[in-house]
């Protein structure tokens, strides 16, 4: 078997902003929602395995299909915004879409499963067109069963169980009247039995367990409370006796069902309220029933609940083992902070660890401690942007990644390498930025020193604290001592924190922290700023990945220097080679605003402003000997500046206009997304929404020739079908010296061609397409930037991969997922 040449490397992405979009597998795999994909991640592993790729909008509830038997779960139901739900199946180790239930008309925001027998299963989903559905389905074919109506209510939640001692499927809607309506399927038919109330607020979340004959209903509320509803069968209804009258009971409504099993026969249940669970301050968003366990040839259902709030905790209860009355067990979550709440939660099969998935998309993975009873404590998990991802660049070592994106966040990405693992895994360990306006651009200056660009008219310069560089050492396996002998790390302050109601964020010096520290030992305040510090940063020894709650407040960079001059919003952002000149451009609808302005990376002023473009410039890039700048535009052209060389005695301005191409001749017709340079400066490339991509260079030995008129297209036009909205060219040769390729499309995914100079370009041989992302590693949404690695070898692996077969490509994409690929050049065709 060839080897592959793609392979996914690491995929930086976060749950969705809905309550029901994360689920627990019995074989340790969590299935969430991210964006329009359902990734599957490994805990243990601590990486996403795969993403499984078919709906067309936000996938807002997942939940694997459950078995009786405490089986391995191989069905998988999500409900997207698409207003479908898809059945996924698994099928040689992989799972794909089996079916596909269509008849909503809103939104579907929860599913839930049960497995009717071997073959069969149902499915119950609700959505915000005020139906809940019930379907079933059967050897890939789905059908609708029956639609329930809730008028102009809606139904947040529902799920399913079967009927104790019997195979009757009955369904429990938590609705935003604040009721609990419990559905029995009698003659075929969905028909309401009963009807729960006691919450005083929206019902947020229901979940079914079975216990020792009984079901057990948990429905949280908008209300901060949590009710267990017991349900059981009654051997007949009787009347009440004399001296039941003098006893204190819990009310019991009753239903009848007749069971058409071997013999028509009419069950009675009856159903009471257990327990009332007060512990969160505000609304529970999720519940979660510990999956059964087998013991023996018996099923056995732990009686511990856990409960997931929007004040940032998590609760597990359970009854105390002498008086029965359920008690707050284990709480675990965050205190203080700038972040909302938890929607939602989930227990691994065994109870060993819970998570939950915060408004921002944050997982949050807590962990018992084996040594002591008891203890929780918080472990690594993956993490990534929660909007549309605009920009990313590699460190000019190739050690990390840092990535901007309309989350308002700078993030950066570093492999780690753990002693029990063979392989690398990709982890998030600082957010330098965060920001009150939408990230759009960034380029690295130097290995510790970034410049950024957003919503606003400022760019802002950051450079990385000293917490950070001794915790990347630690983690990334770098030696601290290279690195503190750089000229990168000189004078570095111990880290930076964000001023209330500020932007930008102050640096901290250690002087501060010991100073703060002190204070706060004395416990008399003599004002009110003595209360209220502005440093809220504390330095952290790290051995492994931060949690959420670190990364927010601990792992800021300074910010050293703010640029002023653009009139509108930043919009692209490239630097040089010898990183001491950074170029900037904003949105343009004039000439006049269509500047791009060139700063000294050593002084931060700026150094010159170059007229050319009409709108928008798109994206820049210098070229690797630093001697050119490439700018393209939305007024689908691009221009050529020069650099005066510095031996030279002349006084004129640092760059000049060497080349360009004007809309008559200009040979792409709509606006040009991306540029990038050939590795030996000899040629450069664009790509365009007109699905073109063109190679450009000059006669001869390539840009440094003096006749402008020779500048021109040097390849045959290559449509690659769709609006190529990235493009990027390998820094290193292939095997047969020619240039290797990578092309982002609009529809998300990124092809691979090779592409050798030819005399004759006109037949289009010079293009070779080599290799393409299949729909599992496609972004969903627009490639918006393509890097590749500027080292050849894969980061944190050069030992296990070796240095010259593989080469790494980094892609953001607006499905708001950062992909890193390994590319087997090798195995290049």
């Amino acid at each position: 078997m060839a080897a592959p040449v793609l392979q996914t490397c690491h995929v930086a992405c976060c749950a969705n902003r809905t309550p029901n979009v994360v689920s627990w597998s019995r074989t340790g795999t969590v299935a969430f929602g991210t964006c329009n994909s359902i990734a599957l991640y490994h805990p243990q592993e601590i990486r996403a395995v795969t993403l499984l790729n078919k709906h067309t909008g936000r996938v807002n509830a997942v939940q694997w299909v459950h078995r009786d038997n405490c089986g391995v779960e191989t069905q998988l139901v999500s409900g997207a915004s698409d207003n479908s739900v898809i059945i996924w199946e698994e099928q040689d180790g992989k799972f794909v879409p089996s079916a596909q239930c269509l008849g909503h008309s809103g939104p579907v925001c929860a599913v839930d499963a049960i497995s009717l027998d071997s073959s069969e299963s149902l499915i119950a989903s609700a959505a915000s067109d005020s139906t809940v559905k019930l379907w079933t389905c059967c050897d890939g074919k789905a059908e609708c069963l029956q639609t329930l109506s809730f008028g102009s209510g809606f139904v947040m939640d529902v799920s399913l169980a079967l009927l104790p001692g019997s195979r009757v499927p009955i369904l429990a809607c938590g609705g935003d009247d604040s009721k609990v309506y419990l559905y029995v399927q009698l003659n075929g038919e969905f028909q309401r039995v009963l009807t729960l109330q006691g919450h005083e607020d929206w019902v947020r979340g229901v979940e079914w367990a079975a216990k020792d004959g009984e079901l057990l209903l948990a429905s949280c509320a908008q209300d901060c409370l949590i009710r267990v509803w017991r349900l059981f069968a009654k051997t007949v209804a009787a009347e009440p006796s004399a001296q039941d009258e003098n006893v204190i009971k819990m009310k019991e409504d009753i239903f009848v069902v007749a069971d058409k099993g071997e013999a028509l026969q009419l069950l009675f249940f009856a159903v009471s309220l257990e327990t009332v669970l007060a512990g969160h301050e505000n609304w529970v968003y999720g519940i979660h029933w510990q999956p059964p366990i087998m013991q023996g040839d018996s099923m056995k259902q732990p009686l511990s609940l856990l409960s997931a709030s929007m004040d940032k905790t998590m609760i597990l209860w359970g009854p105390e083992e002498e008086s029965g009355v359920w008690v707050e067990q284990v709480r675990v979550g965050e205190v203080g902070g700038n972040t909302l709440g938890f929607y939602g939660c989930q227990m691994s099969p065994d109870g060993s660890m819970i998570l939950a998935h915060a408004f921002h998309g944050a997982l949050h993975l807590w962990q018992k401690d084996r040594n002591q009873q008891g203890e929780w404590s918080p472990g690594v998990v993956i993490s990534g942007h929660f909007d549309a991802v605009q920009d990313l660049s590699w460190e000019p070592e190739g050690e990390f990644v840092v990535s901007v994106g309309s989350d308002q966040t700078t993030r950066l990405f570093i492999p780690w390498k753990r002693k029990e693992c063979t392989q690398a895994t990709w982890h998030e360990i600082s957010r330098p930025q965060i920001h009150g306006y939408d990230m759009q651009c960034l380029a690295m200056v130097g290995r510790f020193q970034f410049v950024s660009g957003a919503d606003e008219k400022v760019l802002r310069v950051f450079r990385a604290p000293r917490n950070f560089v001794e915790n990347f050492a630690n983690i990334g396996g770098a030696s601290l001592e290279k690195l503190l002998a750089s000229n990168d790390v000189a004078d570095l302050p111990a880290g930076a924190s964000t001023p209330a109601l500020g932007l930008s964020n102050k640096a901290v010096f250690q002087g501060d922290i010991i100073s703060q520290n002190a204070q706060e030992e004395e416990v008399d305040f003599n004002s009110v700023s003595d209360q209220y510090k502005e440093s809220y940063f504390q330095p952290l020894k790290l051995t492994e990945p931060p949690p959420e709650d670190h990364l927010l407040q601990n792992t800021l960079w300074p910010e050293v220097q703010k640029l002023y001059g653009h009139g509108f919003e930043l919009f692209s952002l490239t630097s040089d080679p010898t990183r001491t000149v950074v170029a900037s451009a904003c949105k343009a609808s004039k000439a006049e605003h269509a500047v791009i302005l060139l700063w000294s990376a050593t002084s931060w002023k700026q150094l010159q402003a170059l007229p050319c473009h009409s709108l928008t410039v798109t994206q820049m890039a210098f070229s690797p000997d630093g001697r050119h700048l490439l700018a393209v535009s939305r007024d689908r052209t691009w221009s050529l500046w020069k650099r005066q060389d510095p031996n030279t005695t002349d006084s004129g301005p640092p760059f000049s206009l060497y080349a360009r191409t004007k809309k008559d001749t200009a040979v792409h017709a709509r606006i040009i997304w991306s540029c990038d340079w050939s590795f030996d400066s000899k040629y450069f490339v664009t790509s365009s929404r007109d699905k073109k991509v063109i190679v450009w260079g000059l006669g001869g030995d390539g840009v440094d020739q003096n006749e402008r008129t020779t500048i021109g297209p040097r390849s045959s036009v290559l449509d690659v079908g769709d609006s190529a909205t990235a493009v990027a060219i390998c820094p290193h040769p292939c095997s047969d010296q020619s240039y290797l390729l990578a092309v982002g499309l609009e529809s998300g995914q990124i092809l691979l061609y090779k592409w050798r100079a030819a005399e004759d370009s006109s037949s289009g041989s010079d293009w070779s397409k080599c290799g393409e992302t299949d729909i599992s590693q496609s972004h969903t949404m627009t490639v918006k930037r393509l890097r590749w690695r500027p080292k050849a070898g894969c980061a944190g692996q050069e030992e296990e991969r070796g240095e010259n077969a593989w080469v790494q490509l980094a892609s953001a994409g607006a499905d708001h997922s950062v992909k890193i690929f390994n590319i087997n050049t090798q195995a290049l065709t």
